[in-house]
């Protein structure tokens, strides 16, 4: 089994790491602007403010994260922490997504508000 930090090739320069850096984003932007597309489905399907922070889920992220990156040869450390920043940023963002959903005419849940 192939880990992915087995494939980072050996650089010399700060052109080849940059290079490879420039690389990863242009595959990593476009998947980030899809899971931001799923954080305004949640706004939609939540439709609840008291439910844009899930704990739980938040938890199970960062310890199905932590096993992956471990796997994978990376720093479990690093990747909580960065997930953990990046899912405040989405939670941020579900919440303007949710305001925007209802300025647009989504109706607040009458169960819950």
């Amino acid at each position: 089994m192939s880990r992915a930090i087995d494939k980072v090739p050996h650089c010399t320069t700060m052109n080849e790491v940059r290079a490879g850096v420039n690389a990863l984003d242009d595959i990593l932007v476009p998947l980030l602007v899809q899971r931001s597309g799923f954080m305004t489905q949640a706004a939609r399907v939540k439709n609840d403010p008291q439910l844009v922070r899930d704990e739980a889920r938040i938890e199970a992220i960062v310890e199905r994260v932590r096993a992956q990156a471990a796997l994978e040869g990376g720093s479990p450390e690093l990747f909580e922490q960065l997930y953990r920043a990046m899912m405040e940023l989405f939670i941020a963002y579900e919440h303007q997504e949710l305001a925007r959903l209802r300025d647009q005419g989504l109706a607040p849940n009458a169960d819950k508000e």
